[in-house]
């Protein structure tokens, strides 16, 4: 893998040294105590082999690719790549960048507890959008919002799509990615949002859709928000588009956050007939899909002053009511600071992960659990006292 020479060279020598262990077993025979070494690998069949090879945490799965050339054309098939998602003790990574120049930053891996150095393919800027599913990842450019590119980072294989129809230059703009573990094919959503000229309170707003199947751009829908625009947050779940709209000034503190939710194959309109109200007032919302289901990570306001976070806490949509499953304790909360966007957060499957934006501790909440815990200290570092992960 480009970019982890560092960590990949010296552990091919752990990896061999264990395979010594386990690969191999020893017979004595009587006659002349001849000594007959039988390779284990060998006599497995490659689909029993891949099934051994998928159980291995994903860092080991690298490794296994410079073992041999039998095992690095089983790693590297599409067919394990897919397969191996399925595998229970695989669990989601985290990558964290800094806001510098170069897009290279350490990606996080639960199970081992281990950051490694790692490198984006396709993007040129940190500050692109960035959107994932099922391994699969999506980049928009922040400056036109045109250029975009899907790309596997283990096999660092890109494409770059068409540049989606709309408006240009928008305000703002939420992207997701939503990627089917049966068909393989993925489809990518963006929701525009721009304010009209002349007019504070009324925005357009429009939805693109990118279908991989057909390999076209579609304008889903067009309208015009009164007291409300888009923002930057969107997930795509079993089929229906959720995106967070925000209040233009109009209404009480506890309506700052509207969520919307747009199906995907019906393509309702008027939007507002679509809102969900928030669980009370949020200084924030971060939504993403876990194993299905909506769950919003928010930062809760204080109710005089709506701007000033005073604690995060997790929800899952429920129909259209929100159920509580978590909130942070306040020894994990301290140092998040108190103001609006104080953090990022991401997750699927069980794990949630929740990181401020102005320093590089990654706190994890497992939803099965129910157990918050920090994650090992990441080992990169910024070069001013500002700068922002």
């Amino acid at each position: 893998m480009e970019g982890e020479t560092s960590w990949n060279s010296h552990c091919i020598d752990d990896m061999s040294k264990d395979i010594g262990e386990f690969d191999s077993f020893s017979e004595l025979s009587d006659e002349g105590n001849k000594e007959m070494i039988v390779s284990v690998d060998s006599i497995l069949p490659n689909d029993l082999l891949e099934r051994i090879l998928a159980y291995l945490p994903i860092a080991s799965i690298f490794r296994a690719g410079s073992v041999c050339r039998r095992w690095h054309e089983i790693v590297s098939s599409k067919r394990f790549l897919w397969n191996f998602s399925h595998v229970l003790s695989q669990k989601p990574w985290y990558f964290m960048f800094t806001s510098s120049d170069e897009p290279v930053g350490y990606a996080y891996d639960p199970i081992l507890r281990k950051w490694y150095s790692i490198e984006l393919p396709c993007i040129q800027t940190p500050n692109w959008f960035i959107a994932s599913s099922c391994g699969l990842v999506c980049f928009m450019d922040n400056d036109s919002r045109s250029e975009l590119h899907v790309c596997n980072p283990i096999t660092k294989i890109c494409k770059k799509l068409q540049e989606p129809p709309g408006m240009k230059f928008s305000d703002y703009s939420a992207l997701s990615l939503s990627v089917s573990r049966t068909s393989h094919n993925y489809m990518i959503s963006i929701v525009k949002s721009k304010q009209v000229p002349g007019n504070f309170l009324q925005w357009d707003l429009s939805i693109h859709i990118y279908d991989s199947e057909t390999m076209m751009w579609a304008t889903s829908l067009t309208e015009v928000l009164t007291g409300w625009r888009g923002g930057d947050e969107s997930v795509i779940c079993d089929g229906v588009l959720y995106f967070l709209i925000y209040s233009t000034g109009v209404g009480t503190p506890e309506n700052r956050h509207s969520l919307v939710a747009y199906n995907l194959s019906s393509r309702s309109s008027p939007l507002i007939r679509s809102l969900i109200s928030v669980p009370g007032p949020l200084t924030c919302g971060r939504l993403m899909n876990l194993k299905g289901k909506l769950v919003m990570v928010g930062g809760i306001g204080k109710p005089d002053r709506p701007d000033i976070i005073k604690g995060i806490g997790i929800w899952v949509l429920n129909g259209r009511n929100w159920v509580e499953v978590g909130r942070m304790p306040h020894k994990f909360f301290q140092g998040f600071g108190e103001l609006d966007d104080v953090f990022a957060s991401s997750g699927t499957d069980n794990l949630i992960y929740i990181q401020s934006y102005g320093a590089p501790a990654l706190l994890v909440f497992d939803m099965s659990q129910k157990l918050w815990k920090w994650s090992l200290k990441c080992p990169v570092s910024k070069k001013f006292p500002l700068q922002l992960f």
